[in-house]
C-alpha cells in the first residue's frame, strides 16, 4: 500500500498517540509524588541539577534509539541513519530538555540558566547519543514492526518528563508544585511536541522518497 509521507505521518502519530500519553500521564504522577516527598520548595539545588544530568543523557540514549529505528524501518541508509539518529537527539532533545524550559522559567519570571550540556560536557553526551544510534539499528534488525519504535519512544516521553522537570527545578528556578498549571503547560510543549517530531516526524521526512512503501510486516 502507497501513501504520501505526510499521511504515513500522521498514521504513525496515531499509532504512538496512546503510548505517549500513557508515559506522560504515569511519569507525571511519579514525578509529582516525588516532588512532594523530598523537592518541595528546592529550586537551584545541586542534588538536582545531579538528577538532570542522569535524566538528560538518558532522554538523549533513548530518543537517538527512537530516531534511529524509525529512519532504518524504511530506508537502511547507514550514514543518514546516522545523521538523523544523531540530529533528532542532540537537537530536538537539547530544545526539548533545555531550550524550551527555558523560555518557560522566563516567562515566569524566575531568571533561570541556560545550561546546554552538548556544548558544556559533550563526553557525557555524544557516548549515549552514539550507543541510541547503535541500539536503533540493532533493534529494528531484531525486532519486526512498530514495537520497536513504540517502546523507544515510551521510554523517551517517559525520561523526558524528569529530564525536563528537573532542569525547570535546577536551572529555571521553578517550584513545580507552587505552579502546577503552567507547568504543566511547559511540560506538553517541552516534552510531547519535540519527543513526537525526533521520533516520527523528523525520521520520516528524511526518507530519500516522497512516497512510503509499507508492508504488513511493518506497520504492526
Amino acid at each position: 500500500m502507497i501513501k504520501t509521507s505526510y499521511k504515513y505521518i500522521l498514521t504513525e502519530l496515531k499509532h504512538h498517540a496512546p503510548f505517549t500519553i500513557m508515559s506522560t500521564v504515569v511519569s507525571l504522577v511519579l514525578f509529582g509524588v516525588i516532588a512532594r516527598l523530598f523537592l518541595q520548595g528546592q529550586t537551584h539545588n545541586n542534588t538536582i541539577g545531579m538528577f538532570f544530568h542522569t535524566m538528560h543523557p538518558l532522554h538523549i540514549l533513548f530518543s537517538a534509539t527512537a530516531t534511529t529505528a524509525m529512519f532504518w524501518r524504511h530506508e537502511k541508509n547507514l550514514i543518514k541513519a546516522i545523521a538523523v539518529g544523531l540530529g533528532g537527539s542532540l537537537l530536538i532533545c537539547a530544545a526539548g530538555d533545555i531550550v524550551f524550559p527555558y523560555f518557560g522559567g522566563l516567562l515566569m519570571g524566575t531568571n533561570p540558566e541556560l545550561h546546554l550540556c552538548i556544548l558544556k560536557h559533550p563526553e557525557t553526551i555524544l557516548p549515549f547519543a552514539i550507543l541510541g544510534v547503535i541500539i536503533g539499528i540493532i533493534a529494528v534488525n531484531k525486532i519486526t514492526g512498530r514495537r520497536v519504535s513504540i517502546f523507544s519512544h515510551s521510554a523517551h516521553v517517559f525520561v523526558s518528563i524528569f529530564a525536563t522537570m528537573f532542569y525547570l527545578t535546577s536551572f529555571g528556578g521553578v517550584d513545580f508544585l507552587s505552579y502546577p498549571i503552567q507547568t504543566f503547560i511547559i511540560i506538553s510543549f517541552s516534552v510531547v511536541i519535540p519527543c513526537c517530531i525526533s521520533d516520527i516526524v523528523f525520521p520520516l521526512l528524511m526518507q530519500k522518497n516522497k512516497l512510503l512503501k509499507t508492508h504488513n510486516n511493518c506497520c504492526h
